[in-house]
């Protein structure tokens, strides 16, 4: 227990390391650039490519939402789908900015779902079958995508490996061990005391393909607002997405703000101009992170002030 509160207490503080360690980084690969080539670079971008970009971005919240749309099916728990995307949409986009996915995502949900009847247990097994979700479409996605390409790891990460090749072994078994788990074992497993629920095996495939989805479409948002002379398929730069998004969780940092940017560019095509690369950065932060969550917090202010009202439903 006392490990425990002493390892939340200095995660805060590793990912202000992190994040300096990044910032440092990052101004060290745009030194040779100036503040002006960057802004140029985001006006460059073709109106149409925007477009596609808040496209992709739609298709991969709604993949998001689905997540929310397995757990009330397994669970054989009836709820609107109109609710169900609500909550999950804004869950998603202001945890995004915010951070600690758990606190403000399961914050969110317990406030819509309590006030539309669901009970709370419901509500606690509804987080947690998202998360479960979000992680095993990341270890499944991630493992195959690290074993068909694998990059070369910056050194600023500072992880045992050379190349991405070990860790896509590590989550794909992760993955089979999970599934050949859900398809053997019926009853609930027990862990220190507590009961945990087993998916069933079609559940949990199905997990695995709505990720897949969430992290294709996210993926694609970035990768169609790259400059246009990007060298890399789609198929070579989801590997570096995937691997800048696992820094940015590890970072603890809200947002992957600095972190993620530093992993993109270290591991871009050097003939892709830097300044160019950020320009895209930037735009990809307005369109995945900021338009969602000024949807959102619209969204949320609209249901507050009609439950204040009495007429929120």
């Amino acid at each position: 227990m006392v490990n425990e509160k002493l390892i939340n207490r200095l995660l805060p503080f590793f990912g202000l390391v992190i994040l300096v360690i990044c910032l440092w980084a990052l101004s060290g690969e745009l030194r040779s650039y100036q503040l002006k080539e960057v802004i140029q670079s985001l006006k460059a971008i073709p109106q149409y490519r925007l477009s596609l970009a808040i496209a992709f971005m739609t298709l991969s919240y709604f993949a998001f939402a689905c997540y929310d749309f397995i757990a009330f099916h397994y669970l054989k728990y009836s709820l609107s789908a109109g609710k169900i995307l609500l909550v999950g949409f804004i869950c998603n986009a202001i945890s995004n900015i915010v951070g600690f996915e758990a606190l403000s995502g399961g914050a969110i949900r317990y406030r819509f779902y309590s006030h539309w009847g669901v009970p709370a247990r419901t509500i606690a097994l509804v987080l947690a079958f998202e998360n479960l979700c979000f992680w095993l479409g990341l270890f499944a996605v991630g493992g195959v995508t690290f074993l068909i390409k694998p990059l070369t790891l910056p050194r600023l990460l500072k992880l045992p490996f050379v190349s991405a090749y070990p860790i896509g072994l590590i989550f794909l078994f992760i993955v089979i061990s999970y599934l050949i788990l859900c398809a053997v074992r019926k009853q609930p497993l027990r862990i220190r005391g507590k009961t945990f629920a087993i998916p069933s095996l079609n559940s949990s495939v199905a997990q695995i393909i709505v990720s897949f989805f969430d992290w294709s479409f996210a993926a694609a948002v970035l990768y169609i607002l790259l400059p246009n002379n990007n060298p890399l398929t789609y198929p070579g730069f989801f590997g570096i997405y995937l691997l800048a998004m696992i820094a940015t969780i590890i970072s603890h940092v809200p947002g992957g703000l600095g972190v993620f940017e530093t992993v993109i560019l270290l591991l871009l095509p050097k003939s892709i101009n830097s300044a160019a690369a950020l320009g895209s950065l930037l735009a990809f932060r307005a369109v995945y992170y900021l338009l969602p969550f000024l949807m959102a917090v619209v969204l949320l202010g609209g249901y507050e002030i009609k439950r204040r009202w009495g007429t929120g439903k």
